[in-house]
Parts: structure tokens; sequence; C-alpha cells
């Protein structure tokens, strides 16, 4: 664990309800706390805030310890050099947008940079709103502005707590670029709390897979996602995450060329230049199988493949871990598909992707 790393240890107790975590984290990149509702991700968050104080933890921010439990230390949670986005902006009604900002900007003391927050408003796309009151703003502004003013607080450490849970589809759609953009440019370690699969393969780097109290797992996204064995990943959610380049753009098909190691993938793209370094997901639920190339189909993708290892995934499906030379794929199918096509570890199938996500620049 280098020395800017995140060191996270609790076991928290709230009625019936058990938290046990034992993390080392990754000192900059944006690491998921993923799992259905009641997974203790909200928990989690607040103690490592300091909102909520739970005895025989510790929290350690690089060389900063913000409680050490053992040792008798606990920094309150003003004292903790933290920035907060929750699911509501709560963005301070009195004030206009600018009012807000300078809000955090106090708080991070008078010797920051004039700059720093005129590059946040680039970044976030927010200077054009400065004068508005937060009651004259959409819900994806509210939640840019909100990150903004966690972000003026010299944050060392920044927690998102489902910053999108509130938006509807249109306004999510608005924010995630930003908050891609902010993915690619900031140096600081954030804890993203999500439940949806999209999100986390689109902005994180690293992944805490919790369910009922319990780490399940910690990695990085692509292993993450690419295990079958994981409760949490079954059902329409599991997905691989793959890093891809890309390598020439058809427009008169309006198809972009991506090269996974050594695996060639087509998608439906805006023009991209070439070089490009994005992330995809391929859902297990567009994965079908063939025993034979089909000549005759309409999936762009046909890519061959071996049976590694399966796994149940409902009364009907299992879910199939595939090697693409080298690239890791999931592939939901019936048992009834499986057992009609023979599908047993070892076997060679073609796999068919009938969609894959794109994400932007890695």
């Amino acid at each position: 664990m280098t020395s800017d790393a995140l060191k996270i240890r609790f076991a928290i107790r709230q009625g019936d309800f058990t938290l046990q975590a034992d993390l080392d984290l990754p000192g900059r990149g944006v690491t998921a706390l993923f799992g259905h509702s009641g997974a203790g991700k909200t928990t989690l968050l607040r103690a490592i805030a300091g909102l909520d104080r739970h005895r025989n933890a510790l929290v350690r921010v690089g060389d900063e310890v913000w409680q050490n439990d053992e040792k008798g230390v606990f920094m309150p949670v003003h004292r903790r050099a933290l920035g907060y986005v929750f699911q509501e902006a709560s963005l301070l009604p009195h004030l206009t947008v600018r009012g807000n900002l300078l809000f955090g900007w106090k708080r991070a003391g008078a010797t920051q940079a004039q700059p720093d927050m005129d590059h946040l408003l680039d970044l976030l796309g927010i200077g054009h709103l400065l004068e508005r009151y937060p009651n004259k703003l959409s819900g994806g502004e509210r939640q840019r502005v909100a990150v903004a003013r966690a972000l003026l607080v010299k944050p060392k450490l920044l927690l998102m707590d489902e910053p999108l849970a509130s938006l509807d589809l249109a306004r999510k759609r608005e924010v995630l670029p930003y908050l891609e953009r902010l993915h690619a440019e900031l140096s600081l370690p954030v804890l993203y709390v999500s439940h949806s699969a999209d999100e986390v393969a689109r902005l994180a780097d690293h992944v805490v897979l919790l369910d009922a109290g319990r780490v399940l797992a910690s990695g990085s996204v692509a292993e993450i996602a690419a295990r079958i064995d994981l409760p949490a990943v079954f059902g329409d959610d599991a997905g691989a995450v793959i890093a891809g380049v890309v390598e020439s753009y058809d427009a008169h098909y309006g198809l972009a060329q991506l090269r996974a190691g050594s695996v060639v993938i087509r998608v439906a793209h805006r023009p991209l230049p070439v070089g490009t370094h994005l992330r995809l997901r391929i859902p297990a639920r567009d994965v079908s199988l063939t025993l034979t190339a089909q000549q005759d189909g309409s999936a762009l993708n046909q890519l061959p493949a071996r049976v590694v290892s399966e796994a149940d995934a409902g009364a009907a499906h299992v879910l199939l871990r595939l090697d693409a030379d080298g690239m890791p794929l999931l592939a939901r199918i019936t048992r009834q598909s499986r057992d009609r096509l023979q599908l047993v570890p070892g076997n060679q199938v073609w796999a068919q992707c009938k969609a894959v996500v794109v994400f932007a620049a890695d």
C-alpha cells in the first residue's frame, strides 16, 4: 500500500444490521461502493466522513489519520479535508450559485487561487449559472454546482453518495459527461456510492462490492465485472467491462472499429479520432452463442471464444464466462439453450454481441 492510499476499517452494528469492512483502496481515481439497497454503502460513507461515529475503527487518507480508536484519535468532520456530494444537492436556497460556490471556497481558506474556480466552472459547465438561485436550476445543474462546491474546499477525499439517484434519465445523461471529465482530471481519491452497473462501468477504476454489510470483493472494475461467482453481478446487470482503442472509423455506416487486445469490435458511434481510448461494456444479456460462425445474421460482432466457467443466474438462466482470445466476456443464456448446445467448460463457441455500450475516454 502506497502512502497516498486509503485505509478503512470498520465493524459497525446498528440494531440488527452489521457492517464489516477492512479495505486498502487506491489513493487516486474513482472507487465505487456498489451493491443493492441495504448493502451498507451509505452507512460506510457516512462513517468515513465522521458524520456517524463508530468505535474500533481506522480511517487513514494518505499519511493523515482521521480515526484510529486504538490510539484514541478521532478527527471531527469539520476538520476532515473532504468534500461530500449527497443525493440531493442541498444548496443554500438564499444564495446564488456564486454565493454557494464562495461558501465552499471560503472553507478552503483565503489563499486559494482564483483559476481553480474558473477551471471548475469550465469543467462542469456552470459559468453561465453564477447569478441564478437554486430554485431556478434544473436537477442536473444543481448537482453540478454541488460537485463544484465540494471540490472548492480543496478536499483530500471526495465522497459522492448516489449523486444521480434523484435525477431522471435525461438529467443523468446531462451530468455524466461532466463527471467523466472530472474523473480524467482529478488527482484525488473519490468514493462513489451507486447501485447502477452502468454508472460504475462508466466512471469507476476500482469497485468494492457490498452485500448485506459484507465486502464480497474489491478490485479493478474489469476484474469484478468479469466474475460470475458474485451474487450481485447476476441478472440483467451482468456484463464485461473492456478497454478499447479506436482503430478506424467508417463514416458511411457510422461505425467505429475498436481494438481490445487482439479482438476487433465494431460499434455504431459518432466520429471518433483514431487512437482514442474508450471503455466498453458488453451486457451478458446481449451476448448470444452459436457453435459455428453465422453468415446470414445481423450481429456486427461475432467473436470466437471458449467457455471457461458457469454459474446459476436464476430459475431459467445460467451465466457463462467466456475467453475471447484473452478478452473476458459474459453470456446470460437459458438452461435449455445451454443443454441444447451441450455447452460445458472448454467448448469452443461463437459469441454474437448484439449490443456494445461505449463510454467516454478511459
